[in-house]
């Protein structure tokens, strides 16, 4: 009798925050080999790769590849053995695709080809996941809110579906946007499974939280640190947060499930029973710590969508998924996180100019 051989997965992005957690899961739960891409670029997810390192230390599961998705033809090399493959690596904030489109768009969607041009060509049909984002749908049509105390409103809107028209309004919408729909014709095409979530708020452990991307994570840590942040508007935008272990379990759920979600477009996110304004974290981040985070308010960004809940209803449909962790548990689960680092610093790396392929067995760099 043949012995099963264990899954073949590849991680894009894999020492990112979406990414690292995913590796964790696979590691820790499953008997998965995880091949981890990543360019290393954003400061402090160094600390990430060397959690994953120690993790798998003994058992010969984990391989690095400290590279670039817009190199062709390593991607075509990590690509070649692979039979899962989850795509997270990207450019991720509408800030710095407003500043360096051109950068945006090599990223986010020549990246993606080369993926996708690597999968298509290496025969084994890879089962493909992509994260896409809420800001391809842009201003999303809706008027003018309900503005409330604490949070604006569209009384009897019940979230946003996957029949939402495309109107992307930001260079990163129009780059994530077109990858969501590369992935998405390549499974039409060429009869890959492929699989699309545009996310909405994602939270959780081993997020760095900055200014323009993980807001919760930073609000958070820059309470417990004791620093100001800057709120663009009024800080009565919403958003529906999910916890990343609900992220996880939702990646299996579709893998699971592919002879129905293969080539499907998903919305996921926190949905209505998690969603919440700035100002309401705030409210919570102080319940939680103790301490007030203190803020100042400048004009709303170009883009903001100023109330954001998913409509994941065809993805329960699909799997019966659906987000059991709730905000309060997320920002406990962030403090919990910060705590166990100890707050410590993040210390910028400088971008890689060399490939590094490392696995346990070989110990040093290939």
């Amino acid at each position: 009798m043949t012995t099963p051989q264990p899954r073949s997965v590849l991680i894009f992005g894999g020492a990112g925050f979406v990414g690292s957690n995913l590796a964790y899961h696979l590691l820790c739960r499953t008997d998965c080999n995880v091949h981890v891409f990543d360019n290393l670029s954003r400061s402090g997810v160094h600390r990430n790769l060397e959690w994953l390192k120690r993790l798998s230390h003994d058992s010969n599961r984990l391989r690095l590849t400290v590279a670039d998705i817009r190199d062709a033809a390593l991607v075509d090399k990590a690509v070649a053995q692979a039979r899962e493959i989850y795509h997270f690596a990207a450019q991720v904030a509408v800030t710095s695709s407003l500043t360096d489109p051109r950068h945006d768009f090599e990223v986010n969607l020549a990246g993606t080809f080369n993926i996708l041009d690597a999968a298509r060509r290496s025969g084994n049909n890879p089962f493909l996941l992509f994260t896409s984002t809420n800001k391809v749908y842009g201003d999303l049509g809706l008027g003018e809110p309900e503005v409330l105390e604490s949070h604006y409103a569209y009384p009897g809107h019940a979230g946003v579906s996957e029949s939402q028209p495309l109107d992307f309004h930001s260079p990163y919408g129009c780059s994530k946007g077109a990858a969501d729909q590369y992935v998405h014709d390549f499974g039409r095409i060429y009869g890959m499974p492929t699989v699309v979530f545009r996310m909405s708020c994602v939270a959780g452990p081993r997020q760095l939280g900055t200014e323009d991307q993980g807001w919760v994570a930073h609000f958070l840590y820059s309470a417990m640190q004791r620093k100001p942040v800057v709120i663009y508007g009024d800080g009565r935008q919403v958003r529906d947060v999910l916890c990343i272990h609900d992220l996880i379990r939702a990646f299996d759920a579709v893998r699971r499930n592919l002879p129905v979600t293969a080539g499907q477009i998903y919305n996921v996110g926190g949905g209505p029973c998690n969603s919440v304004s700035l100002l309401e974290v705030i409210d919570r981040i102080e319940k939680l710590t103790g301490h007030r985070l203190e803020y100042v308010l400048q004009g709303h960004r170009r883009a903001d969508q100023l109330v954001y809940i998913t409509d994941s209803r065809k993805l329960y449909r699909h799997t019966a998924w659906r987000p059991e962790i709730s905000v309060q548990k997320t920002l406990e689960l962030l403090q919990q996180f910060w705590v166990e680092s100890q707050g410590a610093p993040v210390v910028p790396q400088p971008e890689p100019v060399s490939v590094l392929d490392w696995t346990p067995a070989a110990g040093k760099a290939a």
